[in-house]
């Protein structure tokens, strides 16, 4: 193993000790394998499926079993390389991803690693970090290197931790591409949706339209939104007709997996239009598609899952300031804050965006 850092034996970590519940432990640094990093965590993200996680609401599948560590919008720096891997060398700065295909089912082998066919089998290579398998909030953690991105000087660790959120973005916006000079709609001003939107603009959209409400709604029309709609004081259908001349939008994009925001991005839709579908819905979310509607208009409807094969793309657009993100980082927490940063960002509190936890000081998160 190729190591040039001091590594701690014992680390800080956020451990899931059941479901509902978690602590501040010091716990056993983990050693890489042979193909495997160990990576000192500089900065994660907290992401809209973790409070699920850490309430307990998926226990079983999502952690399958506890204690348990979270965590898979981060960024930092490799400490330690097995002796198989020539990718990445201690010192390298790397953003991570969630998702690790076992690269060698049909799916991985065409690029689409995050539909892999031996989900949850470890044994055939494949890992979804802070999910199934050990995550980034803690101060190190091991990845395969599969799952690493080098990440560009100009980009902090905090900004590098958006990596994730943003290429869940880049992802929903491939699928369908974007009309150079064209309308572009995105339902829900999170952090996702906000990216969306400066993704939309960055690929030659001409006008992007933003729907929501509150505090977000502003600040995406002070981000660069074209027009916004506040969907609790006029109908966003009616709304972007109106923008459009009532011919409708060339892509729709929904980040916010809300009930009845599908039906109404259909209809938003003109006709041989597209509707990206981002944004998570729950379980219990069944919406009832206008068939005729749809198959009348040619109106494509597509499913994005996270954020496959568009790292260096993301990255590369943050870089150059194309798709800037330190200003949707709203709120910097230690790893001791962990309750204080997940109540501030569940409860929507103190005009939240995104909060990112600096397992090895927020200095650190900032280089």
């Amino acid at each position: 193993m190729t190591q040039l850092f001091q590594i701690p034996d014992t680390m800080k970590a956020v451990v899931l000790t059941e479901p509902g519940k978690f602590e501040i432990q010091q716990v056993p640094t983990p050693v890489p394998g042979d193909d495997e990093v160990l990576c000192r965590i500089m900065a994660v993200a907290i992401c809209g499926s973790d409070p699920e996680i850490f309430h307990g609401d998926l226990a079983g599948h999502w952690p399958p079993s506890y204690p348990f560590i979270a965590g898979h919008e981060w960024a930092g720096v490799v400490v330690a390389a097995g002796k198989n891997v020539k990718e990445y060398q201690p010192g390298d700065r790397v953003a991570g991803e969630a998702h690790c295909g076992c690269g060698k089912c049909e799916n991985c082998l065409k690029g689409r690693y995050t539909l892999c066919l031996n989900y949850g089998d470890k044994s055939t290579g494949h890992r979804h970090y802070g999910f199934v398998d050990p995550g980034a909030y803690a101060q190190y953690q091991v990845y395969n290197p599969k799952s690493l991105t080098c990440l560009p000087s100009q980009i902090s660790f905090a900004e590098g931790s958006m990596n994730d959120t943003v290429g869940v973005a880049m992802h929903g916006v491939e699928l369908t591409g974007v009309t150079p000079g064209g309308t572009a709609v995105i339902i829900g001003p999170g952090p996702i949706g906000l990216s969306a939107m400066r993704i939309a603009k960055a690929l030659g959209s001409g006008r992007v339209i933003m729907v929501g409400r509150g505090d977000r709604l502003d600040f995406a029309e002070n981000a660069g939104a074209d027009a916004v709609v506040n969907f609790m004081k006029e109908d966003p259908v009616e709304a972007v007709r109106r923008y459009t001349d009532g011919i409708g939008a060339d892509h729709i994009f929904e980040c916010s997996g809300a009930p009845g925001t599908m039906v109404q991005a259909i209809k938003m839709a003109r006709r041989g239009g597209t509707v990206s579908l981002i944004g998570v819905a729950k379980d219990s979310v069944m919406e009832q598609v206008p068939f005729k509607y749809v198959a009348y208009n040619e109106i494509l409807v597509v499913g994005s899952k996270a954020n496959p094969n568009v790292s260096r793309k993301v990255l590369n657009l943050m870089a150059s300031g194309q798709v800037p993100v330190k200003d949707l980082i709203s709120h910097r927490f230690l790893l001791e804050d962990m309750e204080r940063a997940l109540d501030v960002f569940t409860g929507r509190k103190e005009h939240v965006v995104k909060v990112v936890i600096c397992p090895n000081g927020i200095e650190a998160a900032n280089g």
